[in-house]
């Protein structure tokens, strides 16, 4: 693919941390929120279910944003739709600020999640624009890990911001972040899409999906990744209640438990930067699903017991949510590889179908969920054993593999 000699692009790497604040969007929108749950419930008097479908919805909200915006962006361009998404995600925030009902909150964050997943989404793009196809795995993985020490600071921020105030604040400061970064995209970054698929009709560019979904391939790293992540999000909507309405945990310590879980996950993605280039990404799928598997059979085995002590839902939860970024990461970059001409629409469907199966396995974790641990050991084990079979499906050959 052609590269434009545009000045910013001349050094590509810079553009790292940029495109890494636009993925932070959406785990910052959730991530620093969780603290604040039981007080919601308390302060909108609505039950924890109700609040539950506030993290629900938002991600209902990622999977059509991410639908939507990426082979939109291989028609016209990722800069555009980038900031218009940006705007979209400073106007909702503010709106769920405001928000004085749940089912108002509700509401607004799926609008909130359209914004956010455009930033997500084409954020990824951009990487496959402007990196040859060996980097981008580890430019991907270099993203993942700037987002993962943000959002390794943002529950514990959200319990600081509580201490001192109320719960919408937390929004103002979304805003914020938002509003920088949107300055800085329109300063940094130019237009970086002009393949040929610029020349196609929107309908063509939508019928993308279909030759990705075709690719048994194509299926097993889409649902490596998002059954991976499926689990991830059913810990974060289950989580808050686990840890502090069952074992009695204060927010700050459950952010600290929260923040141990991320540094895990910087940790294999900062092994996957050094080692992606040598051993290549799906070795290092493999490696990481060895972990995953293991810890997905003792979450299993934890459902059954009446009694599950909490040490060993912490260790087994960091095993677990340890693997998502170099998992998501690794099977990313392979799809992007795998169509070129389609990253848009490769990322996108790859991250709204991860986004969409976050939101199922969430709403299941709600429904199941009665107070104990069960259900959220049961939801995120079964999920991490299914992105282990899909995994398999990784190993056919297809034309162009590389």
């Amino acid at each position: 693919m052609k590269h434009l000699p545009v000045s910013p692009l001349t050094r590509p790497h810079r553009l790292i941390p940029l495109l890494a604040g636009l993925q932070a969007f959406s785990p910052l929108a959730m991530d620093m929120y969780l603290p604040a749950l039981p007080r919601i419930a308390e302060e909108l008097a609505t039950s924890e279910a109700r609040v539950q479908l506030s993290i629900t919805s938002y991600l209902v909200g990622l999977f059509l944003g991410m639908l939507l915006f990426g082979p939109l962006s291989d028609k016209y361009g990722r800069r555009t739709l980038m900031l218009g998404g940006i705007i979209v995600f400073i106007i909702s925030s503010l709106a769920c600020a405001m928000a004085d009902s749940v089912d108002t909150l509700v509401s607004w964050r799926v609008v909130q999640a359209l914004g956010g997943g455009a930033a997500s989404v084409l954020a990824r793009a951009v990487v496959r624009d402007i990196f040859p196809l060996k980097e981008a795995a580890r430019a991907l993985s270099s993203m993942h890990l700037i987002t993962m020490v943000a959002t390794l600071a943002a529950p514990m921020l959200g319990s600081f911001v509580l201490l001192a105030g109320s719960w919408r604040w937390l929004f103002f400061l979304l805003i914020a972040f938002a509003s920088i970064w949107l300055l800085l995209i329109t300063w940094k970054i130019p237009e970086t899409h002009y393949g040929k698929s610029r020349n196609s009709s929107v309908l063509k560019v939508y019928q993308a999906y279909g030759a990705i979904g075709s690719q048994p391939r194509a299926v097993g790293y889409i649902l490596c990744m998002s059954l991976c992540y499926g689990g991830m999000f059913a810990y974060i909507t289950a989580s808050p209640f686990v840890f502090m309405d069952y074992y009695g945990l204060s927010p700050t310590y459950y952010a600290l438990i929260f923040g141990c879980n991320t540094a895990g996950i910087i940790l294999l993605v900062s092994l996957n930067v050094r080692l992606v280039a040598r051993l290549g990404p799906q070795k290092m799928l493999y490696g990481a699903g060895v972990l995953l598997a293991a810890s997905s059979v003792v979450l299993l085995l934890a459902s059954t017991l009446n009694n599950v002590g909490i040490w060993l839902l912490i260790l087994a939860l960091f095993g677990y949510i340890s693997c998502t970024g170099l998992m998501g990461a690794n099977c990313t970059a392979s799809l992007m590889i795998q169509f070129p001409d389609n990253a848009g629409a490769a990322a996108g469907l790859a991250v709204a179908v991860q986004f969409g199966l976050g939101a199922v396995m969430s709403l299941v974790v709600g429904m199941l969920y009665e107070g104990t641990p069960f259900a959220m050991t049961l939801v995120v084990g079964l999920c991490g054993l299914g992105s282990i079979a899909a995994l398999s499906l990784t190993r056919r050959k297809t034309p162009a593999n590389n």
